[in-house]
């Protein structure tokens, strides 16, 4: 594969992922929950490296997951304590994030991990860092992680569709018919973090937020049914790889930011003409039925 096409699969993988999973945090509303465990991350990532002092390996994934699992025990605890979750979400987010700001500035300095790099990743340096794969050859690292972490996510998702559905609509219904709804939502948690580690060090936390959150926010315009709500968020999240990539070559800019930037053009696009809820739609559909209306005012 040459190295355009690399960088667009891997960008493709990380939209399909964080499109599927980011669904669940709109339908349970918590959009502000990926902002903050994509960029708590940090702090898991930074300390698999204190303790290990090697960049690539499993331990960057665990120490990952564990900081996004304390992300969200600390803002169910605040929460459950009185304070409001918004709230809490912003103390725990902020908090976590300096940390690890604040230990890559004076442990890892030296280590090709940055405040920069985290943020905004660097998805031209991914087709050059390969491994050997059986029966594929020679695949980027990245690449190969996130395939693996679609894979994951897919598996988990359609095997608990069920359960999946019930507690994000409706949470007391779930816990009266025996479902573990707090278990789900460790185990869906579990699932952002480790969608967000695995697109962490290819595209940065900006993308990964914007992937996260505008995708399924603009297929939740289209459609009120959750399995086409999931299979047109992903569709979303390559269209904005593929139209940041390109917008990226076309102004000479960062390839993550612009594929941020797309998926807000997705969400305004999705905004103004979405069948239900589109602005446009909505304002077409109200001048027909007006014009209807004086139609047979004016034939009575």
């Amino acid at each position: 594969m040459t190295y355009t096409g690399w960088i667009l699969l891997t960008a493709s993988l990380v939209g399909l992922s964080c499109g599927i999973v980011g669904v669940f945090l709109i339908l349970r509303r918590m959009a502000m929950m990926a902002d903050a465990i994509s960029h708590t991350v940090l702090l898991g990532i930074v300390t698999a490296f204190i303790v290990t002092r090697e960049l690539s390996g499993p331990h960057m994934l665990i120490g990952a997951i564990i900081a996004g699992l304390l992300t969200a025990v600390l803002v169910q605890w605040f929460h459950s304590r009185g304070v409001q979750q918004d709230a809490s979400i912003g103390v725990v987010f902020t908090t976590l994030f300096a940390i690890g700001v604040i230990l890559i500035a004076t442990q890892v300095g030296n280590a090709h991990l940055d405040t920069k790099h985290a943020l905004m990743g660097e998805i031209t340096f991914v087709p050059w860092d390969v491994m050997h794969v059986p029966l594929l050859g020679e695949v980027p690292k990245a690449t190969f992680m996130l395939a693996a972490v679609l894979i994951v996510v897919v598996i988990v998702i359609l095997a608990f569709y069920k359960e999946w559905k019930i507690t994000s609509f409706d949470p007391a219904l779930a816990a009266s018919i025996g479902i573990p709804v707090v278990l789900m939502h460790y185990v869906f948690m579990s699932l952002v973090s480790i969608t967000t580690v695995a697109s962490f060090d290819a595209v940065g936390a900006i993308m990964v937020v914007a992937m996260l959150i505008t995708p399924a926010a603009a297929a939740y315009l289209w459609t009120d049914k959750l399995s086409i709500m999931l299979v047109l968020s992903g569709a979303f999240g390559v269209i904005s790889a593929f139209m940041g990539y390109y917008v990226a070559l076309w102004l000479d800019t960062s390839i993550s930011g612009s594929m941020a930037f797309a998926t807000g053009i997705v969400f305004i696009i999705s905004f103004l003409i979405s069948p239900r809820h589109g602005v446009l739609s909505r304002y077409l559909h109200k001048f027909n039925t007006h014009g209807s209306e004086e139609k047979l005012d004016g034939a009575s």
